[in-house]
């Protein structure tokens, strides 16, 4: 893996001008996010030596360089899944190339199901811990020191300093933010309502089919974190509708100039 890491990573170095500080991981209905971007450079999956490809509708299968928020930073536009048939070290493989570029911050959206009844669609959320349903972990197998601890630490799995300038930044622009639980189950299916009270008294508030694979792996690389689902919809057996991918992508669009707003002072509060 070290050796595919410095290849993606030498080849990315030949196509940027500027060395990004901060990564973005953009979920479902949110890469184009980045066309807000200055200056961009655009880099597609197939280039790059080892990347994966996205598979799946809203996910465009690129990385997208520029200035965002004051910053350079370089995003997924278009992340993996466990389910498109990657194992979890696939999925994660991109925030150990940035890594290795000399990103400091990774901040990893997702559109998720929401389980709190005070959290409604709509609702941009913080999360402050997760738990794993998928029991699933990228750091199975040889470990590399090169890489990351072979035991990493995740009592404080995101960076509640870097969150609490951001939130004071976001309250003086009168955007608010929830906080929340995110539960991680692999999907493509969505969850039923047995497993969605199950989760509940676990003590979600949201539940995805990603990003927990990331934030395992940005600590073991010892990246600086923040996360932040867009809730979509409420979870399964909450409301009468059936849930679809097409009303995950449809809040995305909505809400996408607010959550590229919030992403952007997360960014300057780096």
């Amino acid at each position: 893996m070290f050796e595919a890491i410095e290849a993606a990573a030498r080849m990315l170095e030949e196509k940027l001008d500027d060395i990004p500080d901060i990564a973005l991981i953009l979920g479902s209905g949110l890469g184009p996010i980045t066309e807000s971007f200055d200056d961009q450079v655009e880099i597609p999956y197939s280039q790059i030596p080892h990347f994966p490809r996205s598979t799946v509708e809203g996910h465009s299968g690129k990385l997208v360089v520029g200035g965002f928020g004051g910053r350079t930073v370089i995003a997924m536009s278009g992340r993996f899944h466990v389910y498109e048939g990657y194992s979890a070290r696939q999925v994660v493989f991109p925030i150990y190339v940035f890594k290795r570029l000399g990103v400091k911050g990774l901040i990893i959206t997702n559109a998720a199901g929401t389980l709190n009844p005070s959290i409604k669609p709509g609702s941009i959320v913080f999360v402050k811990d997760f738990f794993n349903l998928a029991f699933r972990n990228p750091l199975r197998g040889p470990n590399d020191e090169r890489i990351g601890p072979r035991f990493p630490d995740m009592s404080s799995p995101v960076d509640f300093q870097w969150w609490s300038r951001t939130r004071e930044a976001l309250e003086a622009k009168g955007l608010k933010v929830e906080e929340g639980v995110y539960c991680w189950v692999t999907g493509p299916s969505y969850e039923t309502p047995a497993e969605i009270r199950a989760m509940k008294r676990l003590g979600a508030d949201l539940v995805g089919m990603s990003t927990v694979p990331e934030i395992i792996a940005a600590n073991h690389a010892g990246l600086k974190l923040l996360v932040f689902s867009l809730a979509t919809n409420y979870a399964s057996g909450m409301s009468e509708g059936k849930l679809s991918q097409e009303e995950v992508i449809e809040m995305g669009r909505r809400m996408r100039p607010r959550f590229s707003r919030v992403l952007s002072i997360a960014v300057k509060t780096f």
